[in-house]
């Protein structure tokens, strides 16, 4: 069944691989973008997609498998980039989605953007990176230690729950507030979850980003590159270095933002992507 969640965006399901693909949309008629999250989940992207629906494109921000509201669980093999990618792949195919297809990526959801440019089994007509894992940028310390099998054994869900408060309370600079700090932390609270979140970050290694490197700089698709100015976690000198070196690529820097842009100013995040999706 439908959640209306926000205004005309609806959270809705597809079945990927036997299990529920949560995602948020805006029914309507209109160029499909995929939006993918990182180390958080679809709600990063809430506060933009009513306004990429009012200007006329159809946002699709999916939950991959095991994190947010999708069902499943990821494991250190599905949770690699490349995995993600392919299963992305599948979850375009499951809703009827054919021919090019702009992307965008957020985090580590930009690393799957990358890959699905490059080496995926999408066709990805436009790329926007918003505050994405790029180069060596990768994997942050506060995720890095989950590589570690007995830190994972060892870290208890309230140990989990409170580095998450801390991530997201940093990751939303001057838009956090304790009840979209909750909002945001709520999908932790299942113990699926957040062994899905362990899978993804054990799996976060920069090589799945290093490689693309000699492709995308032959790579002349058009590419956005969208980022907080104060982003602790992905330095604005990486996309000031992307944009530097990969072809066909435009920065766009916000100030006074943070990890998660969309929040601290969404209508000239909003502006951006339509402008560059619509072009």
């Amino acid at each position: 069944m439908n959640e209306i969640v926000e205004s005309t965006v609806l959270r809705t399901e597809v079945r990927v691989d036997g299990e529920p693909a949560s995602y948020l949309t805006v029914e309507r008629d209109g160029p499909v973008v995929l939006l993918l999250h990182g180390t958080y989940w679809s709600r990063v992207w809430l506060p933009v997609l009513d306004l990429l629906g009012a200007a006329g494109l159809r946002p699709i921000a999916v939950d991959l498998p095991g994190l947010g509201r999708s069902g499943g669980e990821l494991t250190p093999e599905t949770g690699a980039v490349p995995a993600l990618a392919d299963w992305v792949a599948r979850f375009a195919s499951a809703l009827g989605l054919s021919g090019p297809v702009a992307v965008a990526g957020h985090d580590i959801g930009g690393a799957v953007a990358q890959h699905l440019l490059v080496r995926g089994r999408l066709e990805v007509s436009r790329l926007a990176l918003v505050d994405s894992v790029t180069y060596d940028s990768w994997p942050v310390s506060g995720v890095a230690r989950f590589r570690d099998p007995a830190v994972v054994a060892a870290t208890t869900a309230d140990e989990i729950l409170a580095a998450r408060r801390r991530a997201v309370a940093e990751g939303l600079a001057g838009a956090a507030t304790e009840q979209r700090i909750a909002d945001y932390l709520d999908p932790w609270t299942d113990a699926r979850v957040r062994r899905s979140w362990m899978a993804l970050v054990g799996a976060a290694d920069h090589r799945y980003t290093r490689d693309l490197l000699p492709d995308l700089r032959r790579n002349g698709t058009p590419k956005l590159l969208v980022w907080g100015e104060d982003d602790g976690f992905q330095k604005v000198a990486y996309a000031e270095r992307f944009a530097s070196e990969i072809p066909n690529t435009t920065l766009l820097r916000i100030p006074d933002a943070g990890h998660v842009p969309m929040e601290n100013a969404p209508g000239e995040v909003a502006r951006a992507l339509a402008d560059f999706f619509r072009a």
